[in-house]
């Protein structure tokens, strides 16, 4: 049988779930991709823009994240189709609707992602009881407040710099997306001598060769304002961050804004991939190809669901940060080692590392499940 989906393969997705509630003005997809080795997780995401074929993607991408970290979890993204910038109320009511529409898919744990945050994971949690990310009031782990995304990018960063010639100290750090990921990682790269030149958000890039001040630009995203309103440097374009020279260059926004037509604008020595399908696969390959060194998204950026299953299993704030280095540095390391020994560029290897172990796992399933 030709399979519905253009993006469907042996692997998943299991499940698609479209949602529609005209009452209440609800468009939103749960792409469950697979469950061998556990329930899903992934985020909850909230564009207008978003799409089924995005959602599947990010699943996927899902997927291999939490088997290449070695959690018991499956792979899923679900996404309501709003702008996440509507009245607090709305936002709530959409949340709350989604949430109770998913209520019999006890195979996803919904965690927050692009548009959500720990406040829209208590809604969910009130609803139906099955989320992860929650506030401390309710005995969570707030995952943007303590940056656990960025903690992992940071500690993969390290690991990636014995594969480079140069030190993390005065290292030329350019973030394109500065959110929650982009501000956690760059505080953490800063903090170990590294130099911010270039930020960049929804609003224009700013950069400064001397170095940008980390804190006041976090200061001016939490007031509402964009990285343009710092008042030195140069302002430039949405996208001319894709052009400025540095040491290390951290995606952590949206998928594929490094694609084959501007691939050969980088100008930088190391990729360290914060949001989620950053660079498509021929750019990515392109990159490698011009000595670039990439760490993927599913190995780098895995601290938050890393510290969202730590969560869901009862563990400390501590206890989690931990964690997180102990399995970044780790499952780096094993990636570039094996790329270098083999010739292979590193998500090839990851690809290889997080198939094999989902692919175990589903070899312990019913066969009727997975053929």
């Amino acid at each position: 049988m030709e399979p519905v989906f253009a993006f469907a393969d042996a692997l998943g997705p299991a499940k698609v779930i479209h949602v529609h509630n005209p009452a209440v003005g609800l468009e939103g997809v749960l792409v469950i991709d697979n469950v061998a080795i556990g329930p899903s997780i992934g985020g909850l995401r909230m564009a207008p823009d978003v799409s089924t074929e995005e959602c599947a993607r990010l699943a996927r991408a899902m997927t291999l994240k939490n088997a290449a970290a070695g959690l018991a979890h499956g792979g899923g993204k679900s996404a309501i189709f709003a702008d996440p910038k509507m009245a607090q109320a709305e936002k709530e009511r959409l949340v709350r609707a989604f949430a109770c529409a998913l209520r019999g898919a006890d195979d996803y744990i919904f965690g927050p992602d692009m548009g959500t945050d720990e406040t829209c994971m208590a809604w969910v949690t009130d609803e139906i009881g099955r989320a992860i990310g929650l506030p401390r009031e309710l005995g969570g782990i707030p995952l943007d407040e303590i940056g656990a995304t960025g903690w992992g990018i940071r500690h993969a960063a390290e690991v990636a710099l014995r594969f480079r010639d140069f030190a993390m100290a005065g290292a030329r750090v350019a973030v394109q997306g500065f959110g929650a990921v982009g501000q956690h990682a760059a505080r953490f790269l800063v903090a170990e001598g590294a130099v911010l030149v270039a930020a960049a958000d929804s609003g224009g890039t700013i950069t400064d060769a001397r170095g940008l001040d980390i804190e006041a630009l976090v200061r001016l995203k939490a007031a509402g304002k964009t990285v343009c309103d710092y008042p030195h440097g140069e302002k430039l374009g949405r996208d001319a961050v894709i052009d400025v020279e540095c040491d290390i260059w951290i995606p952590a926004a949206r998928p594929d804004v490094i694609h084959a037509g501007n691939a050969d604008r980088l100008n930088t020595k190391l990729v360290v991939e914060g949001a989620n399908i950053p660079i498509t696969p021929d750019a990515e390959l392109r990159l490698h190809n011009k000595g670039i060194l990439c760490v993927p998204d599913f190995i780098a950026n895995a601290g938050g669901v890393i510290c969202a299953a730590a969560e869901y299993r009862g563990a400390s704030e501590s206890d989690a940060l931990a964690i997180i280095q102990e399995k970044l540095r780790a499952n780096t390391a094993l990636v570039l080692e094996r790329a270098t020994r083999e010739g292979k560029p590193p998500r090839a290897v990851s690809m290889t590392l997080a198939l094999e172990r989902v692919q175990a796992a589903m070899k312990l399933r019913r066969w009727s499940l997975y053929q």
